[in-house]
């Protein structure tokens, strides 16, 4: 997003009214703290590699090529991997399910584009350079254009959750598996209490949930057979949270042993890669 809003926004996000509870201490109050080197400028999707342990995938949203980082737990940048076909007009956040890698172009500014994407492909070892065979997702909402910058996958039905970020509150729109090859139109399935959502992420397991904005990090547990809708409406709990110049990602590590978050650098001087471990 442009930088000149940002600090507006983020003073809005501060105040807005989320269901929350106190803090527990699930996580570590205080992030290990990794600088990425060299910087990646414009971070806005992160997961954990589960085929390159280790390493975590970076995306970058519009105006950056159609590529990935893939970055050592250390904040190491160790290659890029193209995208062949692919195009960046505003990718937004990405996740890792079931062996698969979603990168989503779902943002929108000016709320003016009339549909969207998804692109989904195996994920690849470190030994690629580029991949070639992709499926594209595209959908479109059933009441115009929205900005999202976040979203999940059921890992249990493959359905995707899109959450948008300039409705108040964020909306929630799904797209129901098995996705149509040429078209699809997305569902509206509720409102979370929650404004200005950047980035969302599932563990592994599917039974954490996180929910991220500029200032907090929402979180709340999924019950056996729950559905992601029921678990969106639940009171989140604001976990400690380091505030990031424009932090715009988050994923739960694969072995579950805590979440990491990654910012864009902003008017920074530098980009950490912050690890809250799990208590």
């Amino acid at each position: 997003m442009p930088i000149g809003v940002l600090f507006s926004m983020v003073m809005l996000f501060a105040c807005h009214k989320g269901e929350a509870s106190g803090t527990p201490l699930i996580f570590d109050s205080i992030p290990i703290s990794r600088p990425v080197t060299p910087i990646i400028n414009e971070g806005s999707g992160i997961a954990d590699s589960k085929v390159n342990p280790g390493f975590l995938w970076v995306e970058e949203d519009s105006g950056n090529p159609p590529q990935l980082y893939l970055i050592s737990h250390d904040g190491n940048v160790s290659k890029k991997i193209y995208i062949k076909g692919a195009i960046n007009r505003d990718w937004e956040d990405m996740a890792l399910v079931s062996g698969e890698l979603y990168v989503a172009d779902i943002g929108d500014n000016a709320q003016t584009s009339l549909d969207y994407f998804f692109y989904t492909f195996p994920e690849p070892l470190a030994s690629v350079d580029t991949v070639s065979n992709f499926a594209t997702i595209r959908f479109r909402y059933p009441d115009g254009s929205h900005d999202a910058e976040a979203f999940l996958v059921d890992p249990s039905t493959k359905d995707i959750y899109i959450i948008t970020k300039r409705d108040n509150p964020s909306r929630i729109y799904k797209l129901t598996y098995p996705y149509n090859i040429a078209f699809n139109e997305v569902e509206f399935v509720g409102a979370l209490s929650i404004t200005g959502v950047v980035s969302a992420a599932l563990s592994v397991d599917g039974k954490d949930l996180i929910v991220k904005t500029y200032t907090n990090l929402y979180y709340s547990q999924r019950l056996a057979g729950e559905s992601l809708v029921s678990a969106f409406q639940k009171d989140f709990t604001i976990l400690p949270y380091k505030i990031e110049p424009q932090g715009e990602a988050v994923t739960f590590a694969n072995n579950n042993s805590g979440i990491y978050t990654l910012s864009e650098k902003g008017f920074a001087n530098s980009v950490n890669l912050y690890f809250y471990p799990r208590k």
